[in-house]
């Protein structure tokens, strides 16, 4: 292929290759309008009530287009917080039942975006859309995954395609060891503070770097999560042995290992020196007011929630229980902790970290969604702050109008928790950070621990 002028196109990056494969194209361009067909189409409750009322009003549109590529998840107001919440459960999974979508109830499953990737259904190469805007979680496994509205998933459930326009890639390049206690919530909060809630509009986010092999998987899956609230459509890494060993335990499937080619044209690249950021606090009320958790300054904290699909992964917990064992939470900050799946909440059972939290004083929960969208077990009241690991911090996402939530990783959260204010895991005497390894050694020393 050849431009008017002669000269060759330039390589393509990951997104566009993977456009390119689901369109039956040999290339897309950035801006180009593309029909794609899709391997996973996932949607909630709340998203699947509204698609199952759209996909009613579709002519001849009586069956799924492959139940098998559907996946349905009841995981946000469950177990079911009142009778309006009953009802839509109910219609979704009697939707569920009757098309014979893949179906997760309550108590059989968890929070979405934790249990697609531990369960296998998603992979490298694969073209995912999700009735929920943090489904971007999924391109930690190479995946391009964004999320859509409840009318394009009510057009998925009837064609299996989607209709989509080819994201400009901005690539971000992370050097250097992170400091003791930085994870990849924390990489991911500075990177929005420094670029802004909307500098990745419609882009994909292209993470990248040799420092990327101090993160763990559940630190990527944490980054890729956090995308949409820098605007992104999607964010992207590369699958690498890391990722394979991944699958290899979910039982996950490779569809094809996608690299951006070394002349693949960039709207933009940005680095960042991992040993120059510290622990991160987002202040309300956007993901992009960060400053270091040593900065904060005296901030007395009313709770603290541990969990949910940004930061509910074993790994998180793990964290988060470091800290807290043979401590006890403030009296004055009330500490919840939200496992992201029942395999997370057998786990941490199992490796006696729900015995330290509760220990502490924590309430310890179902896998749920609860109080990252304001919706139960945990509302916050006119006035209370509220330190949390999940994603958003806009006004009234966790309750009232007039209370305020901070976002942090589970290490500042766990800080924060038995301090009573926002703090740095550092603040706590006695407390030294485990040491950050290679992925190899650290699976090592995850299986001298089972």
């Amino acid at each position: 292929m050849t431009t008017w002028f002669g000269a060759q196109p330039r390589g393509m990056t990951m997104a566009q290759k993977i456009l390119a494969a689901h369109a039956g194209l040999e290339r897309v361009e950035t801006g180009q309008i593309i029909n794609a067909q899709l391997d996973l189409v996932m949607a909630n409750e709340l998203s699947a009530i509204t698609a199952i009322q759209e996909f009613r009003k579709i002519k001849n549109a009586k069956r799924l287009f492959d139940p098998n590529k559907v996946v349905i998840i009841q995981d946000h107001f469950v177990p079911a917080k009142d009778i309006q919440s009953a009802k839509v459960g109910s219609a979704v999974r009697q939707f569920a039942r009757e098309q014979g979508a893949r179906y997760y109830e309550v108590g059989q499953g968890g929070i979405e975006h934790v249990l697609l990737p531990e369960a296998g259904l998603v992979g490298p190469g694969d073209l995912v859309i999700g009735g929920d805007s943090h489904t971007c979680t999924y391109g930690a496994l190479g995946a391009l995954a964004t999320g859509v509205g409840s009318t394009d998933i009510a057009a998925a459930w009837a064609l299996g395609e989607v209709w989509l326009k080819v994201p400009p890639t901005i690539k971000l390049v992370y050097h250097g060891k992170p400091r003791p206690w930085v994870s990849g919530k924390d990489l991911i909060l500075y990177t929005i503070g420094k670029i802004g809630v909307d500098g990745a509009r419609y882009a994909a986010m292209e993470f990248t770097g040799d420092g990327l092999r101090y993160l763990t998987m559940a630190d990527r899956l944490t980054m890729a999560n956090m995308a949409i609230e820098a605007g992104a459509k999607a964010g992207l890494f590369a699958a690498d042995k890391q990722t394979l060993a991944y699958l290899d335990k979910s039982g996950g499937k490779v569809r094809a290992i996608q690299n951006s080619d070394a002349d693949a044209e960039y709207a933009q690249t940005l680095e960042f020196d991992l040993g120059e950021i510290e622990p991160q606090v987002a202040a309300p009320y956007l993901p992009s007011n960060t400053v270091p958790a040593s900065q904060v300054g005296n901030v007395p904290i009313d709770q603290v929630c541990i969990g949910f699909c940004t930061n509910g992964r074993i790994e998180d917990l793990r964290v988060a229980a470091q800290i807290l064992k043979g401590r006890k939470v403030n009296p004055g900050t009330r500490t919840l902790v939200f496992p992201g799946s029942n395999r997370v909440a057998v786990q941490a059972i199992e490796e006696g970290l729900t015995k330290i939290f509760i220990e502490a004083g924590c309430a310890v929960n179902a896998p749920t969604c609860g109080p990252c969208i304001g919706g139960q077990l945990g509302v916050l009241a006119d006035g209370e702050r509220c330190v949390s690991t999940s994603n958003r911090n806009f006004k009234g996402r966790m309750g009232d109008i007039a209370s305020q939530v901070y976002l942090a990783s589970p290490a500042v959260a766990a800080a924060t928790a038995v301090l009573g204010h926002i703090a740095s895991p550092e603040e706590i005497k006695g407390l030294t950070a485990a040491r950050r390894a290679a992925p190899k050694a650290r699976r090592a020393g995850a299986r001298k621990r089972r």
